[in-house]
């Protein structure tokens, strides 16, 4: 796979077109909070977001509830317990 990280700017740009704040973008992208956020919008060295991250949040724009549902679902089927409404990521 062939994978470019959209731009500081791109995030940016996109976090003003859906009209969020940056707690509001964190929790979409399955990120700790607008601090860690604001990583990768700016600073002196932003962070690349990894494909999977990007689609994560892509995924949760476009899809439908049920589509999520769905997705979710066989995720936990193949072993994950997740749950969107808490911040916590286990690794």
């Amino acid at each position: 796979m062939r994978y470019i990280s959209p731009s500081p700017s791109d995030l940016q740009r996109l976090k003003n077109e859906i009209d969020r704040t940056g707690e509001q973008m964190a929790e979409l992208f399955g990120v700790a909070g607008g601090q860690q956020w604001r990583k990768y919008t700016g600073g002196a060295q932003p962070r690349e977001m990894a494909p999977q991250m990007l689609f994560f949040g892509a995924a949760r724009l476009v899809l439908s509830d049920d589509e999520l549902r769905r997705v979710l679902g066989r995720m936990r089927e193949i072993g994950a317990e997740i749950d969107l409404t808490t911040a916590q990521v286990d690794s």
